[in-house]
């Protein structure tokens, strides 16, 4: 009973290793044929990407907008209301301090996004626009900041 035990110890692992070969044989595909188009076309549908990246052009195709229309657009979204604790419009008190940091500090932010207000507002402006919402918001609250000049503009005066 003995050689039994050990025959059976020896013979079932090699069983168990020749039914994984053969299942595993089986699931490799042979024939050395060429995958059908709808084969191909099922593939392709497998590994498509899941997203995407789109990128969006610097420029807008038309004249940029003023501060105005900017904060219309996107700013005024949290900035008339106060929501997010977002300096409202016109109020003083609340742009006072920022104010006080100056444009650049304030651009920063504005273009880079602070706290709760992602970066640009989370629209699609120009940084232009955003200067020139900047503008036209803090000077609501105080500011005598003056309008930025065209990225041309700025440009040619540099030369």
């Amino acid at each position: 009973m003995h050689k039994q035990q050990q025959t059976g110890g020896v013979v079932l692992p090699i069983i168990i290793v020749v039914v994984a070969v053969v299942l595993f044989a089986m699931l490799v595909p042979t024939g050395g044929r060429a995958p059908t188009p709808d084969e191909q076309q099922a593939v392709a549908e497998r590994i498509q990407p899941i997203g995407s990246v789109e990128v969006k052009a610097a420029a807008s195709n038309g004249p940029a907008r003023t501060g105005e229309e900017v904060v219309k657009a996107q700013c005024g979204a949290c900035h008339i209301a106060g929501a997010l604790g977002a300096p409202k419009i016109g109020d003083a008190a609340a742009w006072g301090p920022r104010i006080k940091t100056g444009f650049e500090a304030l651009l920063n932010s504005a273009l880079k996004g602070k706290n709760s207000m992602p970066a640009q507002s989370g629209g699609g402006a120009s940084d232009y626009e955003i200067a020139r919402a900047l503008v036209y918001m803090a000077n609501q609250g105080g500011a005598k900041f003056d309008e930025p000049k065209a990225p041309a503009a700025a440009a040619s005066a540099a030369q």
